[in-house]
């Protein structure tokens, strides 16, 4: 670990107290303790103060308030730029993930297709086997009953035969 200079150490303990006192401005109490200052200090002229020296601190307090504000306000803004580019670099590579699992979704898909291609030539092919067997199942029952048909011819001539010769 890397120890903090003097600097670095003030200059970390300046922004914390920057950042609390940015976020207590946008609060009802920042708003309840200032009006009570500024209405304080016109108040002070009800009790015989000089108006035009309260005006004139007056005044000045709000003009170097309204410095710190705008600086409290670009902070903030600086701080929220910080963390959308945090945020994009963050997107990016979501997207960058999302388009790698778009590509493997399309192969995926492809090999889907392929397979459901092979299935359906699978199955053609089976059917083409099926009617096949089929037919050679019917032409062995022709030959069969041709063989069998030849055989009684066969029977009946040499029984004729032999009644001739006989």
């Amino acid at each position: 670990m890397v120890k903090k200079d003097g600097y670095e150490k003030f200059n970390s303990w300046l922004e914390k107290i920057a950042v609390k006192m940015t976020e207590w401005i946008g609060t009802t109490q920042s708003l309840i303790v200032h009006t009570f200052l500024f209405g304080g200090a016109l108040g002070l002229i009800l009790f015989g103060f000089d108006s035009a020296k309260i005006l004139l601190l007056l005044t000045t307090v709000v003009s170097l308030e309204a410095i710190y504000l705008s600086v409290f306000i670009q902070m903030t803004v600086n701080r929220n730029t910080k963390s959308l580019e945090e945020v994009e670099e963050d997107i990016e590579g979501i997207q960058e993930d999302v388009e790698g699992l778009e590509g493997d979704v399309e192969e995926i898909s492809e090999e889907i297709e392929d397979i459901q291609a092979e299935d359906v030539k699978d199955n053609l092919e089976e059917a083409q086997a099926k009617d096949s067997l089929k037919n050679i199942e019917e032409d062995l029952e022709k030959l069969q009953n041709d063989i069998s048909s030849l055989r009684d011819n066969l029977s009946i001539h040499q029984s004729s035969k032999k009644y001739l010769n006989g």
